[in-house]
């Protein structure tokens, strides 16, 4: 016969596993795009969090009261949320170079909606998210947010979360350095262009004061712009590459501040 028996602790640990694991997938990139229904994102959790309750050496969960119970359930929460979180603000850089790289080329004003952070992004902002989320799944990389979600409760165990303010400071500080770097990696093609393209303008518009180098400078910076962004295509793997590992190096980090 199968046993199926399940008590009443089992049923606390499961739980506390379930609440990390929904936590991290209603962050994590990829996984949290509107694109996916609640539905199954709900569904998901669950099957993960049983999978990964068999898997694990069940330890005793020691509280005195509901509410000790609730803090616990609380620290669980934030650590799934810090681990998702460490790689869903690494794809932001996408939004961040996006929207530089339009006030360059002239076509800010122009909004969509970023499909990783729901909130209303530029033209190549979007562009850019789209060609991230794609390398994401392409090189397999939603395969290592799972890898690194399940291996951090061998690192944490449940309710075993030691939140390290110094350490998760200094991550964040880490990050907002390399955040501006990489964002000006990526549109550096761009940047250098328009720039040169301004100082030829500045010239004409001294060599031909009867131009109205106004209306012809907004016409050539968004021709060249896009111009670029098509020429530049095939440097955004590399791109995208850099990107993914800063986002390990943050989930690593923030793990580490947490263990």
């Amino acid at each position: 016969m199968i046993d199926i028996t399940f008590t009443y602790a089992d049923l606390e640990f499961y739980l506390l596993v379930l609440v990390r694991i929904t936590c991290f997938v209603y962050v994590a990139p990829f996984f949290s795009m509107d694109g996916v229904p609640r539905r199954v994102k709900v569904g998901f959790s669950i099957f993960l969090a049983y999978l990964v309750y068999t898997a694990l050496d069940q330890n005793e969960i020691v509280y005195n009261s509901l509410l000790g119970y609730a803090v616990i359930v609380m620290k669980e929460a934030l650590t799934g949320f810090l681990i998702g979180w460490g790689a869903q603000i690494c794809t932001t850089v996408a939004s961040f170079a996006g929207s530089i790289a339009d006030m360059e080329i002239g076509v800010s004003m122009v909004s969509l909606v970023d499909p990783a952070t729901r909130q209303q992004a530029t033209f190549t902002g979007v562009y850019y998210q789209y060609i991230f989320t794609l390398f994401l799944i392409f090189s397999g990389m939603y395969q290592y947010l799972l890898q690194a979600l399940v291996d951090s409760f061998s690192i944490i165990p449940v309710n075993g979360a030691v939140f390290r303010k110094d350490a998760l400071l200094e991550s964040m500080i880490t990050f907002m350095g390399d955040y501006i770097t990489m964002g000006f990696r990526i549109i550096l093609p761009i940047f250098c262009t328009m720039l040169l393209l301004n100082a030829i303008l500045g010239v004409l518009a001294k060599v031909s004061p009867q131009m109205n180098m106004f209306a012809v400078g907004m016409q050539l910076k968004v021709l060249v712009g896009l111009g670029i962004l098509f020429l530049t295509a095939g440097m955004l793997p590399q791109a995208a590459d850099y990107v993914f590992v800063e986002m390990k190096r943050m989930i690593v980090s923030f793990v580490e501040g947490m263990s």
